[in-house]
């Protein structure tokens, strides 16, 4: 079970790379648009507000990948500096408060983007919702990660983090 866990793992991996890089391309872009336009012509409107759109998703979708990769923001001194069995029960209640919390931010983030489905986007006259949608697709991604690694640490009595990413 944890092997098809990890092979899901993978493949959502496998997805948010190019999708991060596709949005940091046309991020680059759009900004790029924006500067050109407002030197040498008028400036294009809608390019501020599609640049700060996808530096939100491009931001949570790049959290969620960190965390998986391991390479998230971490404070491990405590940790380490406790016995083997206490190390162990650590990490397992750790990964156990961040499953509820992002179960909890998951929610939310589903219940702030339904309340925002009825406002619109000053320029582009976007629903809200598509924007605020990135916040309960990255904490359902990361509670997915925190799960498979809490499992690996009851079934496999292994550490709950992430495997090094290979370079």
């Amino acid at each position: 079970m944890i092997r098809l866990l990890h092979r899901i793992e993978q493949g959502v991996g496998f997805i948010l790379k190019p999708t991060i890089v596709l949005g940091m391309l046309a991020l680059i872009t759009v900004i790029t648009l924006q500067i050109v336009s407002r030197v040498f012509f008028n400036a294009v409107p809608w390019t501020e507000e599609v640049a700060r759109f996808l530096l939100i998703w491009i931001t949570f979708l790049g959290g969620a990948l960190a965390f998986q990769q391991g390479r998230h923001i971490a404070v491990n001194f405590a940790v380490d500096a406790l016995p083997a069995s206490l190390r162990h029960w650590a990490k397992g209640l750790a990964c156990l408060i961040l499953l509820a919390f992002m179960a909890k931010l998951a929610m939310i983030g589903y219940e702030y983007m339904q309340v925002q489905s009825f406002q619109r986007s000053p320029s582009l006259r976007w629903s809200m919702s598509y924007v605020y949608a990135v916040m309960p697709i990255s904490a359902a991604l990361i509670f997915f990660y925190a799960l498979v690694d809490f499992l690996e640490l009851i079934f496999k009595s292994t550490p709950c983090q992430p495997e090094e990413p290979s370079l």
